[in-house]
């Protein structure tokens, strides 16, 4: 197979994204811990293990497959996590990109969190391990966020005290078999803020090598920012932003597509995408998936009308400078995922596939800010911040041909409504922003809407706000643990 195609980049039409799940059976949660946990003695042994608190799991091609930024091509690589998803099935799959391989790396993530906090606790002197502390709670929260908003119906403030949540674990496993409760996403939400709250003031830069490998300052509150967006607390969203970015600090932070990535090949794109030089990446994690070499390529992927429906017209006039490539017939993608090929051993012929996925971006917090200021109806704000965007992102920038008016956004979508204009934008920036990076699914739970599915014989495939596909099924062996599956019908 040749893993490094020929790549062809095409003009984009109409002005055009601990506890390791293995291949047995293992259970949720059902291994001893490993006994070199019990040498923490020192803050950097301390730091050293938080380095594998984040799931090395990724979303993307699961998120991405089911939402509406795909189509069936008829061709292409064919894998379950892609294809069981646009079909909206359970995954028949426990390897990578699967729902079952993140739900096993999420619970080692929030082990090691776990287990880095007993070692804090225990400590002779515990001021000394007050930034592994931060990190360890909001990594743990992080890791749950994940998994409730991934495997139970997203949160809504009347429905939330009722749903299925997932178990919130804040203690080591000492045991094998240990029953837990799913509880409900109200409870989930409440102990993800507050360990995130609990942790966010402890968070020390100078505690880490590379920053950007651990809930860094701006890390940390970036997830506050989505937290809270999640939560429908705007006002805190706004608080959270300006702790990242005081003042107009975000726009110097942001990624330069229309600048330095115009000038740059695919090859040097995806190797700064996702890398820590890269300023507008808060926090990078490595995950093991086959987005870096399949994503473009799988049937159920970026196709030629989606690309135009995506990266075509916007409400600036101007052409998106996203690059899109293509490797053969209706395979379009742009640029972002690199494969990290890891051998078993130096002289190995086989290993495992890894991507840097980029869990947090200044983009995000302007995204995150944007949207609780157009609920709070901070419209001056709103078209300053899509402006600010425009200015990275459209290609040959003009603030006098490209300048986004209220009334432009009024006019491009049809209504008075100042509100539901602003949040339309946004939602559409956010989509060819974050295309191939799995993002939009979420936005599309938040926003409750349908996803239609066309197969190539012309059948519709409907997922419906609150359908039992809305959320990812939970692996079957946590049955063993006392929990519910979720329902399928």
């Amino acid at each position: 197979m040749n893993l490094k195609p020929t790549i062809y980049k095409r003009t984009v039409v109409a002005v055009a994204a601990a506890l390791l799940l293995t291949t047995g059976c293992t259970k949720f949660l059902e291994q001893q811990p490993d006994s070199t946990w019990t040498a923490l003695d020192t803050p950097q042994k301390v730091s050293k293990l938080l380095g594998t608190a984040y799931p090395q799991s990724s979303y993307i091609v699961m998120c991405e497959s089911k939402s509406d930024n795909v189509a069936d091509k008829g061709i292409g690589q064919s894998e379950r996590p892609n294809s069981d998803t646009y079909l909206f099935q359970d995954v028949q799959s426990i390897e990578e990109d699967s729902p079952e391989a993140y739900w096993a790396a999420a619970y080692s993530a929030i082990a090691a969190a776990n287990q880095a906090l007993k070692a804090c606790a225990e400590a002779t002197d515990t001021a000394l391990y007050s930034a592994q502390k931060g990190e360890a709670l909001v990594a743990r929260a992080y890791a749950h966020f994940m998994l409730v908003n991934l495997f139970s119906h997203i949160y809504d403030p009347a429905t939330a005290a009722s749903n299925p949540g997932i178990p919130y674990v804040t203690e080591p496993e000492t045991v094998v078999h240990k029953q837990y409760e799913r509880k409900t996403v109200a409870y989930v939400y409440d102990m993800i803020e507050k360990d995130l709250l609990a942790g966010l003031p402890l968070i020390q830069d100078e505690a880490y090598t590379v920053d950007r490998y651990h809930f860094n300052r701006l890390a940390a509150n970036a997830f506050a920012t989505r937290f809270y967006l999640f939560k429908k607390d705007y006002q805190k969203v706004l608080y959270y932003a300006a702790q990242a970015f005081p003042g107009d600090q975000l726009g110097m932070h942001m990624r330069p597509w229309n600048t330095k990535y115009n000038n740059m090949s695919p090859a040097q794109i995806r190797d700064l995408y996702a890398n820590a030089a890269e300023d507008a990446n808060l926090l990078i994690v490595e995950t093991k998936s086959l987005a870096g070499r399949y994503m473009g390529r799988y049937r159920y992927d970026l196709s030629f009308a989606k690309e135009v429906e995506i990266l075509g017209n916007n409400v600036t006039g101007g052409r998106w400078a996203y690059p899109v490539y293509y490797y053969g017939n209706q395979d379009y993608f742009v640029p972002k995922n690199t494969e990290y090929f890891v051998k078993n051993s130096v002289n190995a012929t086989i290993g495992q596939p890894y991507v840097m996925n980029v869990l947090f971006t200044t983009e995000e917090v302007m995204f995150n800010r944007l949207e609780a200021n157009a609920w709070l109806g901070n419209y001056s704000e709103v078209l300053k911040d899509l402006n600010l965007f425009a200015s990275k992102r459209i290609t040959n920038y003009s603030a006098t041909t490209h300048a986004i008016t209220m009334n432009r956004l009024l006019s491009a979508y049809g209504t008075t409504d100042q509100r539901i204009a602003s949040l339309q934008t946004i939602l559409s920036f956010k989509r060819a922003e974050y295309v191939q990076e799995g993002m939009r699914w979420f936005d599309m739970l938040r926003y409750g809407m349908t996803v239609t599915h066309t197969r190539i014989n012309g059948a519709d495939l409907v997922l419906r706000p609150g359908d039992d596909q809305c959320t990812f099924q939970l692996p079957q062996s946590v049955a063993n643990s006392g929990l519910d599956l979720n329902p399928r019908k």
